[in-house]
């Protein structure tokens, strides 16, 4: 009987195991994969248009299917789903998970690891606002192909529509998506069984489309059609954007439900969606074989009737995508500013339960900004493929270069292993990038311009952050002789403890300076607290805190948190065992100096540089809030420091 009962429960736990599994390879399909599963509503039809620069007749069609199909499995599942995703940070990815993961490998902050992450965070920002405007846009075009609305829809309507989509999705970012989210896999299954559907129905009519999968044809493309074959494979990068979100996306599900959710379900719709597109482009050129540049490929595959439906199914699952990438880059900031990359912005959690559900106001200001100006510059979605290639590749090229260091010094393979393993997936991507450079006056300024803008901002924070310690470091004397000075005059005690946020213990805080100077007293504990960001995402409740007491009145914490947490003080304060010392609600005071930063006598680029320097400190959060301290125990010391 009682084994019997294991046996069940075990059944149970198994059973209950597989559902969540399974609901985790559900909400990839949303999340993870929303941009990458779009990608046949404008990709198909940017290749073909770059190749009808020149003629196109039925080789060209597979020669494009034959590079699109080897791009999603050289890129994507080789490089990404087979390789990449081995290279997690204590089960998270991105480039900055990377980026820390390379420098744990490296055992120091170098300037090359530390330049390629931010390279690469800074053309995933140029992403996060290209992605939106291309994929509603290419949604809602759509409704050109429906023959009753074809003379009402014209360019302003959809610009309208885009524009009344995306301010409101990104006006709804407030409130939070846990209520919506539960919706996006479902969406998103829907729609990846709807294009593998309508692909598999063309490819009945012309099977002769599956010889697409003969490498021998994308080869031949590229060798037979010169400077086109390069615009068109610029144009096939646009089918694996979307790519990076799976590594990205590995802390929020881990690698098993991604790899699932590829393999059975996202890889075989979009292969068979793009066969299809390139079926039904040899019928069409059998029957009319011209104009074949301003066809929408992925529409013509739906029947007339079900168009209308299958544009609103669009719009949803671009709309997820977009989602998707607007969440990317506020987790990208979050971290961005844990690494002391980036000023401390407002971060507001939209929900109780979920850490990872966040809402950064300033970042959501500027991506719709960024969002609303592309769609009313290029105003179509053909227009913004030449700006979309160009993020996506270069953050590739980062992420494998990366990976190389983590390779060769994290895994300890060598030098030839590394190579034979790193060298052709960084030719494949630097072959995409240097594709798209192509098309740099045309619409490729637009990421590369969006990223040197960031590039500059956290040049200029770590700069001038740079400047502000070392000038801090300077103002204040060693912690040892402020101690020995109390011993030979002591100070009037008063009772409770006081805490100080210090960058460094060995030095006495300038606000406990001033607290002393201007109020006369000291408290009876007194505590230096640092707090230290890791490499690793989350640091264990045990590693969190450790102490050392430096006499009767003074102790030296250091708090350690993961850049991808928050650095909550208070709570982890509670959680230490320090005799004498009560870091209780009531009795603790904490003291916080708050910079003044005023402009030295610099000129020209440096004195741009200062003024923004300070610009970004004054609209930095309060570090009160980004410490989680209660307003009403904060007591904030301010000193005057020029850069």
């Amino acid at each position: 009987m009682h084994s019997g009962h294991d046996a069940t429960g075990s059944t149970l736990s198994v059973g209950a195991a597989r559902k969540r599994f399974a609901l985790l390879v559900l909400a990839s399909m949303g999340v993870v994969f929303g941009d990458i599963g779009t990608s046949p509503i404008y990709g198909f039809q940017g290749a073909v248009t770059a190749a009808a620069h020149g003629a196109v007749g039925e080789a060209e069609i597979f020669g494009i299917s034959s590079l699109i199909i080897w791009a999603l499995l050289i890129v994507v599942t080789l490089k990404y789903v087979l390789f990449i995703m081995r290279a997690d940070n204590h089960g998270e990815g991105g480039i900055l998970s990377l980026m820390a993961l390379a420098q744990g490998a490296l055992g120091r902050r170098t300037a090359i690891v530390l330049g390629l992450g931010v390279v690469g965070a800074s053309l995933f920002y140029g992403d996060a606002i290209i992605t939106p405007a291309i994929s509603v846009l290419s949604a809602i075009e759509g409704l050109e192909t429906v023959p009753s609305l074809a003379t009402a829809i014209t360019p302003a309507v959809e610009i309208g529509a885009a524009l009344f989509l995306l301010i409101g999705l990104f006006m709804a970012q407030s409130r939070g998506t846990a209520k919506v989210a539960t919706w996006f896999g479902p969406i998103c299954l829907v729609w990846f069984i709807a294009i593998a559907a309508l692909g598999l129905a063309q490819i009945v009519h012309e099977p002769r489309i599956l010889f697409a999968f003969l490498p021998t044809y994308a080869l031949g493309f590229l060798v037979h059609h010169g400077f086109i074959g390069m615009l068109v494979l610029g144009a096939v990068s646009l089918t694996v954007t979307g790519a990076e979100a799976l590594y990205a996306d590995m802390g929020h599900f881990s690698a098993a439900p991604i790899r699932s959710a590829w393999w059975f379900g996202v890889f075989p719709a979009l292969l068979l969606n793009y066969l299809g597109q390139g079926a039904y482009a040899i019928h069409f050129l059998a029957r009319h074989g011209a104009d074949i540049a301003s066809q929408n490929w992925f529409f013509l595959l739906v029947p007339e009737t079900l168009r209308i439906p299958m544009v609103i199914l669009a719009t949803a699952a671009t709309i997820i995508a977009s989602q998707a990438v607007i969440t990317g880059a506020y987790s990208m900031t979050n971290s961005a500013m844990q690494m002391g990359l980036l000023p401390r912005l407002h971060v507001l959690r939209t929900s109780e339960t979920e850490a990872g559900q966040i809402y950064m106001p300033t970042v959501n200001m500027l991506l719709m900004i960024g969002v609303i100006f592309l769609v009313a510059i290029f105003k179509n979605s053909g227009a913004l493929q030449d700006a979309y290639g160009l993020a996506v590749t270069g953050t590739m090229s980062v992420t494998t270069a990366l990976t190389a260091i983590v390779v060769r010094k994290l895994w300890k393979r060598s030098l030839f292993q590394t190579a034979l393993v790193v060298v052709p997936l960084l030719t494949a991507d630097l072959s995409l990038f240097s594709a798209n450079m192509l098309k740099l006056l045309t619409g490729g300024w637009v990421p590369l311009t969006i990223a040197l803008g960031v590039i500059f901002v956290i040049a200029t924070w770590i700069r001038g952050s740079d400047i502000v310690l070392l000038k801090a470091r300077k103002d204040r004397i060693p912690l040892d002789d402020f101690l020995a000075s109390i011993a030979r005059r002591p100070r009037q005690m008063v009772p409770g403890t006081a805490v100080y946020l210090t960058p460094n213990a060995d030095l006495t805080p300038s606000a406990l300076l001033h607290n002393l100077k201007h109020n006369g007293v000291l408290h009876d504990k007194n505590a230096l607290v640092t707090v230290h960001t890791t490499d690793a995402p989350r640091v264990p409740a045990d590693q969190r805190a450790s102490f050392k007491v430096i006499n009767d009145h003074f102790v030296a914490v250091s708090l350690n948190f993961g850049f991808m947490e928050t650095p909550r003080v208070p709570d982890a304060l509670r959680g230490l065992k320090i005799e004498g010392v009560n870091f209780d609600s009531i009795g603790t005071s904490y003291f916080l100096g708050r910079r003044s930063i005023v402009a030295g006598h610099d000129h020209g680029l440096r004195r741009v540089r200062d003024r923004l320097f300070i610009a970004l400190a004054r609209n930095s959060a309060d570090p009160s809030e980004v410490f989680g301290i209660p307003a009403g125990q904060v007591i904030e010391m301010g000193v005057q420091v020029s850069v």
